[in-house]
C-alpha cells in the first residue's frame, strides 16, 4: 500500500453539469471529512457541502466513500461530485490539495490498482481502451479484456508451461534411470497441443490488435490520377477538393472512417512527379514518408496508361506485400471491375466516378489484413501483446524441434521458461518499470 494520498479531476476539462474528484490513499477518508465537516460513510452517497479554509462554501455535491480493499485502486477511494464549472472544480481541487493529497500522474489510479492486484496488467491496459475506443466492436472486446478474459487464456498457458517445465527437469535430474522420462512421458504431444493453443491465441490477437489500432492506408499516384476523389469516397464526404487541375493536393490530408467496424486511418498525398515548384516538392516529400510507415499503399492509376505504372512504382519505397494498384477510369474504355492478385502487387480495376468496383476495394482491404465484421473478436490486445505472444511461440517451438532431434532435455527446458518469462510479460507478472511507467503513462490524469 501507499503512503501518499492521490487525487486528480475524472471528468474531461471544460463546462458541464457535474464534475468528479477521485481521491485515493490513506488520507482519502479524512480529506474528504476536513472539506465536508461531515464523517463519509463507506458506500453511502453523502449529499453536502464543501468548504475553503475560511468555513466559505466552495460548492455543493455529492461524496461517496469506497473502504480499501472494496475499491477501484484497492485503498480507500472517495469521489466527490460538485458541478461542472472550471473555476469550482478547480477551488474543489487545490482545497483537496491543501489537506494533504498531491496531484496524480496520468494513470496513477490504474496503476495503484495493478500494483495492488485489482487488475493485472492486460485488464489496467483494457481501461485505457475502452476509453479510446473508436467502434463498437473494439468496446466490446476490450470490456472482455477488462472482464478477464485475456488474462485467463494467458495464466493457463502459463500453467501449462509450468506443468512441463516441472516435467522436464525432473527428467532431467532422472537422466540416469532406466526409464526415458522426456520419451514415456508424451511430452512431445504435450509440447504440440501447446504450441496450438498458443497459434489460435496469437490469432485472435492479432483480430484484437488490428480493431483497436486499425491499419493505415496511403493514396498515392500522379497528380490528377484520382487520389482525392477516392478519399472522398472512402469518407462518404468532400475531405478533399477535387478539380481538373493537377496537383490541386499539395499537402498531406488525414482521415479517420470505419470499414464495418475496422478503423481505418486514410492519408491522401500530393501529386508524385517531377517538380520545381518548392511547395509542391515538400508536399511530394512528406508523400514518401507516409509511405514508408503505411500499411497499405493503394496507387491511382490511369487504366489507359497500364504500360506507365512500372517506371511510376519505381519511384516509391514500398514493398510489394503492402502496395496495391488502383487502376481508376474503366468506365472510359468499359473494362470491368476485378481483382486481379500478383506477387508485384495486387490489381484492382475500378471507376471512382461511377462507383463500379468500390466494393471490390473495400472487401480487399478487409480480407488483406484478415478482418471478418462477423468474426465475435475474444479480446483486444495491443502490439506488445502479439510481439510476446510471437516470441513465446517461438520459444515452444524451438524446445519442440529440440526435443525431435536432438532429446536434449536442458535445452527444451529453458526454452519452455523463456516462453513463460514472454507471457509473463502480458499479465504483468514479469515487467520493467520502464514498461510499466511507459503504458501508465498514456493514461488520462483521473484514471
Amino acid at each position: 500500500m501507499f503512503e501518499d494520498t492521490i487525487a486528480a479531476i475524472a471528468t474531461p476539462f471544460g463546462k458541464g453539469g457535474v464534475a468528479i474528484i477521485r481521491i485515493s490513499g490513506p488520507h482519502s477518508s479524512d480529506i474528504a471529512q476536513q472539506l465536508s465537516s461531515r464523517k463519509p460513510q463507506d458506500r453511502k452517497a453523502l449529499f453536502t457541502s464543501f468548504y475553503d479554509a475560511s468555513n466559505h462554501i466552495i460548492d455543493s455535491g455529492i461524496c461517496i466513500y469506497f473502504k480499501t480493499p472494496n475499491s477501484y485502486t484497492g485503498e480507500d477511494v472517495v469521489e466527490i461530485q460538485g458541478h461542472g464549472g472550471i473555476v469550482v472544480i478547480n477551488m474543489l481541487l487545490k482545497r483537496i490539495i491543501s489537506l494533504g493529497a498531491r496531484i496524480a500522474k496520468p494513470g496513477e489510479f490504474t496503476e495503484r490498482a495493478f500494483l495492488n492486484n485489482k487488475l493485472d496488467l492486460t485488464q489496467a491496459e483494457a481501461v485505457a481502451d475502452i476509453i479510446e475506443s473508436t467502434t463498437e466492436h473494439s468496446v466490446r472486446s476490450a470490456q472482455r479484456s477488462l472482464q478477464g478474459t485475456f488474462s485467463k487464456l494467458i495464466h493457463e498457458l502459463i500453467g501449462e508451461l509450468t506443468e512441463l517445465r516441472i516435467y522436464v527437469e525432473a527428467a532431467i535430474d532422472f537422466v540416469d534411470e532406466e526409464i526415458d522420462f522426456l520419451n514415456e512421458g508424451g511430452i512431445e504431444q504435450r509440447i504440440k497441443l501447446l504450441s496450438e493453443k498458443l497459434t489460435l491465441v496469437l490469432s485472435n490477437a492479432k483480430t484484437g490488435q488490428l480493431l483497436r489500432d486499425g491499419i493505415s492506408v496511403v493514396l498515392v499516384g500522379k497528380p490528377n490520377a484520382g487520389k482525392s476523389s477516392l478519399l472522398n469516397c472512402l469518407t462518404g464526404e468532400e475531405t478533399a477538393i477535387v478539380t481538373d487541375i493537377a496537383g490541386t493536393t499539395r499537402d498531406v490530408l488525414k482521415e479517420y472512417i470505419q470499414l464495418d467496424g475496422l478503423p481505418l486511418h486514410i492519408i491522401d498525398t500530393a501529386g508524385i512527379h517531377d517538380s520545381n515548384n518548392l511547395i509542391e516538392q515538400e508536399g511530394i516529400r512528406r508523400a514518401h514518408k507516409e509511405i514508408q510507415y503505411a500499411d497499405k499503399v493503394l496507387i491511382i492509376h490511369d487504366v489507359r496508361d497500364q504500360h506507365g505504372i512500372n517506371e511510376f512504382i519505381s519511384q516509391l519505397d514500398s514493398d510489394n506485400d503492402k502496395r496495391v494498384i488502383i487502376f481508376n477510369k474503366i468506365d472510359l474504355i468499359n473494362e470491368p471491375a476485378k481483382v486481379v492478385y500478383s506477387k508485384d502487387g495486387d490489381q484492382i480495376f475500378l471507376s471512382i466516378k461511377t462507383g463500379e468496383g468500390f466494393d471490390l476495394l473495400t472487401d480487399y482491404l478487409k480480407k488483406s489484413v484478415g478482418y471478418d465484421e462477423n468474426q465475435e473478436v475474444v479480446f483486444i490486445a495491443r502490439q506488445r501483446h502479439v510481439n510476446a505472444l510471437s516470441e513465446a511461440l517461438i520459444a515452444i517451438n524451438n524446445g519442440l524441434t529440440q526435443l525431435q532431434q536432438n532429446q536434449a532435455g536442458e535445452i527444451v527446458a529453458e526454452e519452455l521458461r523463456l516462453a513463460q518469462n514472454h507471457l509473463g510479460e502480458i499479465t504483468g507478472k514479469i515487467s520493467s518499470d520502464d514498461l510499466l511507467g511507459k503504458i501508465f503513462s498514456n493514461f488520462c490524469i483521473g484514471k
